[in-house]
């Protein structure tokens, strides 16, 4: 009789240990549990803490709410203007119905993984090659709404795509480069002209003035003079105003016409 007990409460123990391994179940606060019973699921997810579940009859599947980085490989693009490049992207998203996560896609984070594939190739070669180097917050902007949309019956949000490197053909860059060279050649030719065409505009000023005030034009050029004479030359050549040598000029006709009356 005592052998009986024992073995019964021998049975006993297992069966108890073996329910509380089996129907107690415990989720962290980035968890939710979907439960299906007999194969079907229940209408809500559950969790976090202490889950209890019938053994046998129920069965638990674990879907993790955090958010999910995934780094999408470099795909081979051919843009709208027939330029092949390589284009990586990095993919921010997470689950916010566990329940739609775990029944309508087999495997939601590959599902994610092989759509955000294809649709960075396909919204890439939509665009010019000058877009999609300038214009990168639309581009991300768009990729992550046609990703968002698609997921959306999954269950998943996706929050944020971002474009993180695009590798460009040896030639291309080559080509770029150019560009970019002949392009700050221009910006600087168009500003010199424009600082000659100010310059001459002062000066054509400068004249309007001198031309109004003779005695300006004087001071103007002793001013010259004195600047030339600082300077440590041996021999210095200027111009002389045909104004400072009329005086003499005119002295040497008169003095000529009174000789010429003399003789």
């Amino acid at each position: 009789m005592t052998q009986y007990l024992t073995s019964t409460t021998l049975l006993i123990v297992i069966l108890v240990v073996f329910f509380l391994m089996t129907a107690i179940k415990i989720l962290n606060e980035y968890e939710r549990g979907v439960i299906f019973r007999l194969g079907r699921a229940l209408d809500y997810a559950k969790g976090p803490g202490l889950i209890i579940l019938i053994p046998i009859v129920d069965k638990m599947v674990k879907v993790n709410l955090q958010l999910v980085t995934y780094d999408i490989p470099p795909q081979d693009i051919i843009t709208r203007d027939n330029v092949t490049m390589k284009v990586n992207a990095v993919v921010y998203f997470r689950v916010v119905d566990p329940l739609r996560a775990v029944i309508e896609v087999r495997d939601y984070y590959s599902a994610t993984q092989l759509l955000a594939q294809t649709t960075l190739r396909s919204v890439c070669g939509q665009v010019d090659l000058d877009d999609l180097l300038s214009a990168r917050e639309k581009v991300n902007a768009q990729l992550a709404e046609i990703l968002d949309k698609h997921t959306d019956p999954w269950g998943i949000k996706v929050t944020l795509v971002e474009l993180r490197a695009i590798d460009l053909p040896i030639e291309m860059q080559r080509a770029m480069a150019k560009q970019a060279e002949a392009e700050r050649e221009r910006r600087a030719k168009v500003i010199n002209a424009e600082g000659e065409f100010q310059a001459a505009a002062k000066m054509a000023e400068a004249a309007k003035v001198l031309a109004t005030e003779p005695m300006s034009l004087q001071l103007r050029y002793l001013q010259t003079l004195r600047e030339i004479a600082t300077e440590k030359n041996s021999t210095i050549l200027f111009p002389i105003p045909i104004d400072l040598i009329k005086p003499f000029i005119k002295m040497a006709e008169r003095m000529e016409a009174l000789e010429e009356k003399k003789g």
